[in-house]
């Protein structure tokens, strides 16, 4: 398993991994290691970029990958 940690500022968003709604922003997530689009979940859509695709490898709990939204 990897390790995947959402940013948002430090506000709580529900988020969604290829196509499903996965978990919270700020949390550390358990996820199949691969390629994944992230999104955070609207409305508002008051967040860049529109999604973020990575390939998720090589994490550990204590250092997941991390990915970032910013408000605007």
């Amino acid at each position: 398993m990897e390790y995947l940690l959402v940013r948002f500022n430090d506000e709580e968003r529900e988020f969604i991994i290829d196509g499903e709604l996965r978990g919270w922003t700020n949390e550390v997530l358990e996820l199949e290691k691969g390629t994944h689009v992230i999104r955070l979940k609207g409305p508002p859509f008051d967040f860049a970029p529109p999604q973020i695709r990575i390939i998720l490898e090589k994490t550990t709990r204590l250092s997941p990958r991390e990915v970032k939204f910013e408000k605007i």
